[in-house]
């Protein structure tokens, strides 16, 4: 008998495998008021109040109430303009504690920092799958309508939303792992308050799975590999990375500085793109030969700009190119891109080098073009 494959059964073995993990699984609805287990006065809220408020006691016991509701406070209502601006400084809140202040018995005024997460003891936090999370908020743009959004499943850690896992049916060839992430793009549109807390968003068809942080853009959302170094191609890629986010984060909190280490060199490349002309592909290609101190030399920052529009505008125009055929694709690139470096003077000795590199980088940027077209 063939299992019919589809978003439903993907949802469902995700949820499994964190059940497995030891997270607790619940379905959005139970949490709502009228449901079996009331955790959310409406459906604006995104955070699960009562955990965290717990988690905040648990954790920091010889911390005074006044001190504790102003820790509540601080993550409840996050301050900055932007979601960014709040996601940045939330998670320098779960990584280095809340600063806050309360009055002694004197009436002097006390400073502390209040833990949010246990990274030493991950027993120690309380952690919850929410399936099927409805959000309910108005856009993020001025005037924006009310909109009513589901993601699959919400990670809530001590009752924050830490982490999002969108997935597609992988039997359906307009529900891809990019759609997915489209989808997130969308979200972070029309419900941002959910992604003020996000350390983590996940997607998958159910054959591939991908990884990313909320500023990052579709060549960032990367796969997970083996120990080895090997791709997976199946169910087992979901459920690794769902491993893998559970196990980082808790161990240490380095999972959470590094997420926020990659939202800045996004920014610095997005910034550096623009003071150099060239768009995210095309930067790509110019640093792959800019690394040739010969080159620049040569050259200058002027042809190698000029190089690497032209590459990425070739690579573009054979974006279908079957690149299953990897011996006879290499070497049909391999003339395209030799040609435009000799045309440009671009060094001889350092051509091959050069060439593999960009090789390389055109094969990923036409498997992501292709996916998104």
């Amino acid at each position: 008998m063939t299992t019919r494959f589809t978003e439903s059964l993907v949802e469902e073995a995700a949820l499994d495998w964190l059940a497995d993990l030891g997270y607790t699984v619940v379905n959005g609805l139970d949490l709502l008021p009228g449901g079996t287990s009331p955790e959310r006065a409406d459906y604006g809220h995104v955070t699960l109040e009562g955990r965290l408020r717990d988690a905040l006691a648990r954790l920091n016991p010889d911390l005074p109430p006044a001190a504790l509701e102003d820790a509540f406070r601080k993550l409840k209502h996050p301050e900055g303009p932007t979601l960014v601006a709040r996601n940045h400084a939330l998670h320098r809140m779960l990584v280095d504690g809340v600063n806050v202040e309360y009055r002694r018995k004197d009436g002097s005024i006390a400073g502390d920092q209040a833990r949010v997460l246990d990274f030493d003891d991950p027993a120690n936090n309380d952690w919850l799958a929410v399936n099927q999370f409805t959000v309910v908020e108005r856009g993020a743009q001025a005037g924006a309508p009310q909109y009513t959004r589901r993601p699959d499943v919400v990670l809530f850690v001590n009752g924050l939303p830490l982490a999002v896992i969108e997935l597609k049916n992988a039997a359906d060839e307009n529900a891809t792992v990019w759609s997915a992430y489209h989808q997130f793009q969308t979200y972070k549109e029309q419900i941002p308050s959910l992604f003020d807390y996000n350390a983590a968003l996940v997607i998958s068809d159910g054959l591939a799975a991908r990884i990313g942080s909320l500023t990052a853009n579709k060549e960032w959302f990367l796969p997970w590999r083996t120990i080895g170094g090997e791709e997976i191609t199946s169910l087992e890629m979901l459920e690794q990375a769902i491993r893998r986010y559970q196990n980082r984060a808790i161990e240490t909190a380095q999972v959470i500085e590094e997420l926020i280490a990659l939202a800045k060199e996004m920014r610095q490349a997005a910034t550096r793109g623009e003071k150099l002309g060239l768009t995210e592909e095309e930067l790509a290609f110019y640093d792959a030969l800019e690394v040739n101190d010969s080159a620049v030399k040569v050259l200058g920052d002027e042809t190698l700009r000029a190089i690497a529009r032209e590459l990425a505008q070739t690579i573009r125009n054979n974006v279908t190119i079957d690149w299953t055929l990897r011996e006879n694709v290499r070497a049909q690139m391999r003339v395209y891109v030799k040609r435009i470096l000799r045309r440009h003077g671009y060094p001889p000795d350092k051509q091959e080098k050069a060439t593999q590199t960009v090789i390389e980088q055109a094969e990923a940027l036409s498997a992501e073009w292709a996916g998104g077209a």
